[in-house]
């Protein structure tokens, strides 16, 4: 068989496992070394077995992970969570749909240092959810927001998702973890605008609550300023260039234990919790990266990512015509394939192919993240939609799915709007390369 034939064959393969639900990592390095081992010769493909674990795991820019894992960690079983959402709703929870506005609001905020979709959507279920049942919001409204908000976790710095994307493709991680800033607050605002209309169309769905006082509103900022020292520190010192992205992590996980410790928030049992579940992540990322690689060298030897590079230079299509429809394999992928095996699997073959056609980089990651973000919101996959299905129980699932419809088209309207004004993403990069 030709290369090609054999790297489709491959491909077509490693579907197969990712839908019979094998591990990503171990589905990427089986099909890998085989397809290396029949194109090369299975001596080289053992060589190649044996080579790139280490130099994998060996690589500096890989530190980043395991140290924004643990800072989040840390915060989230400290219950930072909990008294951010009480602040943000002691401020905006009295207006008509105002605890809605506020778990989109906290989901933000703890985004920018858990860097997670799950771990943003598990909190903040278990926090938001029955408050808003207590004061009578509709399920719908509810679970809608929670997982509307939980999508910013990749989106919002430290992102791991950027994080991974920037170590498979060499673009700066610092770089992009500052473009998704501001896509991430215009995603944030776009949710808010869709709670706004909703509870205008129909006020029963998000009632007004109880207003604080002034002093309670103050005093519930004085628990939550970890947060804000925390961003300052972690993402405001990597775009001020005082850290790299892996120092800003060992410093935020640092003053994130420390700031645990000295409130009292963070005991023996939580610390050792926190530290297990850095350390499952991380090894499963490292494990997926090592997959990555070998799967990328089988691709590339395959021939194919020139192939479809020729084959698409060929056609009579403009650069922004390909890109959209790139975007839209991308919204498809991510209704069935978690956001890490698509990255592994495609961007091998369509990231060559988008700096050729003249693609920033940056851009492009921020922009597939958006689309995958869809998926985890969208049936059959939607695991947002199933960690709150966990939370509520009561609610059918198929219901939680209508509800998140409007915060669908409003993540649509993002991508349409960066489409035509991609400088809105790459703006602070670029000042940060000035």
């Amino acid at each position: 068989m030709s290369p090609e034939m054999i790297g489709i064959i491959g491909i077509i393969v490693l579907l197969l496992l990712f839908i019979l639900k094998v591990p990503v990592s171990i589905a990427l390095i089986v099909v890998g070394t085989i397809g290396f081992g029949m194109v090369r010769g299975f001596d080289t493909g053992l060589v190649q077995l044996g080579k790139t674990p280490f130099g994998t795991a060996s690589s500096y820019s890989l530190s980043v992970i395991p140290l924004f894992i643990l800072m989040g960690m840390i915060l989230s079983y400290s219950e930072f969570g909990r008294d951010l959402f009480k602040a943000v709703d002691s401020w905006i929870g009295h207006i008509r749909g105002g605890m809605a506005l506020t778990t989109i609001g906290t989901s933000a905020l703890f985004s920018s240092i858990s860097g997670s979709v799950n771990a943003t959507t598990a909190t903040m279920a278990r926090i938001t959810i029955p408050e808003m049942k207590k004061y009578n919001y509709s399920p719908s409204l509810s679970s809608a927001c929670v997982a509307a908000g939980g999508t910013l976790g990749i989106l919002i710095p430290p992102s791991v998702i950027l994080i991974l994307y920037g170590i498979l493709t060499m673009e700066p991680i610092g770089e992009l973890l500052i473009a998704g800033l501001i896509p991430g607050i215009l995603q944030m605002l776009l949710f808010m605008i869709v709670v706004f209309l909703w509870v205008r169309k129909d006020p029963e769905a998000g009632p007004a609550t109880e207003k604080s006082g002034w002093g309670a509103r103050f005093r519930s900022l004085s628990k939550v300023w970890p947060f804000f020292v925390l961003f300052i520190l972690t993402i405001g010192g990597i775009y001020f260039g005082v850290f790299t992205p892996t120092e800003a992590g060992a410093v935020g996980s640092f003053g994130a234990l420390i700031l645990a410790l000295a409130t009292r928030r963070l005991n023996a049992k939580k610390f050792i919790q926190s530290l297990g579940e850095t350390t499952r992540l991380s090894a499963m990322i490292f494990l997926i990266l090592i997959g990555a690689d070998i799967f990328s060298q089988f691709l590339s030897i395959s021939r194919i990512p020139a192939k479809i590079t020729m084959f698409v230079n060929g056609l009579d299509w403009s650069p922004m015509m390909i890109m959209i429809a790139i975007l839209a394999v991308y919204f498809i992928l991510g209704l069935f394939l978690e956001g890490i095996a698509i990255f592994v699997l495609t961007l091998p073959v369509i990231y060559p192919l988008i700096t050729q056609l003249g693609f920033d980089g940056v851009w492009f990651g921020v922009m597939m993240v958006m689309v995958m973000n869809m998926g985890l919101i969208t049936p059959p996959l939607g695991i947002s939609v199933y960690i709150i299905n966990g939370v509520m129980k009561d609610v059918p699932i198929e219901r939680i799915f209508k509800g998140v419809t409007p915060m669908l088209l409003a993540m649509i309207a993002a991508i349409i709007l960066f489409l035509i004004f991609p400088d809105l993403i790459t703006y602070l990069p670029a000042l940060m390369r000035g």
